[in-house]
């Protein structure tokens, strides 16, 4: 297995052209934190995308980020903090999760992977964010899309088609984000020993209020020392008005139980570990499933699993994310997981498993017939070889 480290655009042009010619598919690596994502790759070469890193561009009076795709997330939240800005989508590092603790999260791997935390049920996903970008094709063809503004225009979203691509469809050399101040203040109201039921129509109470909830997760084991069960629910903003919209909270949420405030730095703290997914991160030798569902019905497909495989869970975006970690299950437990997720209406994707397993299943939510053939014409426009990341979201793309 070769490696190849272009140094710029142009001689990444010319090392995708060169496989391209040869029909070589190549693994693209920056930090190297996500290559358990997705199918496991068996690639004769590896494209080291590690140059293109650093603060291009950072407007904090105009709420613009540039960066290579490359730049470590560490640089990129202190560069943010120290302006009191953020990347609004909360994005999670899911280093401990994936066994990948000596690696180094990237800007250009949570695009291409679009991943989100728990804010993103108030502030959208990464895409949602993504302004602009630039990448060179399975063609070789440098291109780039968007800009450094938000704005309304014809013609197809290439920001939106990148974010999620795992890499499939180009290599990103650049990237350009809307980001939005910090906030001031932070609390979350905890609840104590519900059920998956009752959490998730307190949960759903909550953001159905006018208190501009930023985050609602329910954890049935406890977590952060607490032996019961715990239902939280996250309100950020200016110190007064955080305080106030708790206070209305918590008296609507009375009905529920006894209702507990945690503050400032404890609560982002827990939310950290949510948006980590640090309660299914320990037992490596679980599989780890993410669950979209309606949050209406994750309590049910929670009970249905009960009855089909071993496993331990908790619900994140109001109930509509479920986290499942799997043991003992020859196929990680995806018959039985997709099987309770088609009941209720879904897609179940494998964060993590043994390389057999995620070889052996679809990690992804398998496609139905069109879609398939529409994924398939949009890798042939970008990447016609399968040069880039080959097999990686499905064995033919």
């Amino acid at each position: 297995m070769s490696t190849f480290r272009p140094g710029d655009e142009r001689e990444l042009s010319d090392v995708v052209a060169a496989v391209h010619a040869r029909e070589e598919p190549l693994e693209i690596v920056a930090g190297g934190s996500k290559r358990a994502l997705g199918r496991p790759l068996q690639t004769p070469h590896t494209l080291d995308m590690s140059a293109f890193s650093g603060i291009r561009s950072y407007e904090p009076e105009e709420l613009v980020l540039t960066a290579g795709a490359a730049t470590p997330m560490r640089v990129i939240d202190a560069a943010l903090a120290e302006r009191g800005q953020m990347l609004a989508f909360e994005p999670p590092d899911w280093r401990q999760l994936l066994g990948s603790a000596q690696a180094e999260p990237t800007l250009g791997g949570v695009t291409a992977a679009n991943l989100s935390g728990p804010r993103r049920i108030k502030a959208g996903a990464a895409r949602d964010h993504l302004l602009g970008f630039r990448a060179v094709s399975g063609r070789a063809e440098a291109f780039k899309a968007g800009g450094r503004v938000v704005k309304n225009v014809t013609g197809y979203d290439l920001c939106k088609l990148m974010a999620g691509s795992y890499g499939t469809l180009a290599a990103l050399t650049e990237l350009t984000f809307k980001v939005l101040p910090r906030p001031e203040a932070e609390r979350s109201l905890l609840l104590l020993g519900l059920n998956d039921a009752a959490a998730t129509r307190a949960m759903t109470a909550a953001l159905n209020s006018p208190h501009e909830v930023s985050g609602a997760a329910h954890l049935p084991r406890g977590a952060e020392g607490a032996q019961r069960p715990l239902t939280v629910m996250r309100l950020e903003g200016p110190g007064p008005s955080v305080a106030a919209r708790a206070a209305a909270l918590a008296a609507e949420l009375g009905a529920f139980g006894f209702v507990e405030e945690m503050h400032d730095a404890a609560s982002r703290d827990l939310w950290r570990a949510v948006r980590d997914v640090a309660p299914l991160a320990g037992e490596p030798q679980r599989s780890v499933w993410r669950v979209s569902v309606a949050p209406s019905a994750g309590a049910g497909l929670a009970a249905e699993l009960a009855h089909r495989v071993d496993h331990r869970h908790f619900f994140d975006w109001g109930g509509g994310l479920v986290w499942i970690a799997v043991k003992d299950a020859a196929d990680g437990g995806a018959a039985g997981l997709r099987a309770a997720v088609a009941r209720v209406g879904g897609h179940a994707t494998l964060i993590r498993s043994a390389d057999a397993i995620r070889a052996a299943v679809p990690v992804f939510e398998p496609q139905p017939p069109a879609l398939a053939a529409l994924s398939r014409r949009v890798k042939e426009s970008f990447d016609p070889q399968r040069i880039l990341n080959r097999g990686r979201l499905y064995a033919d793309l």
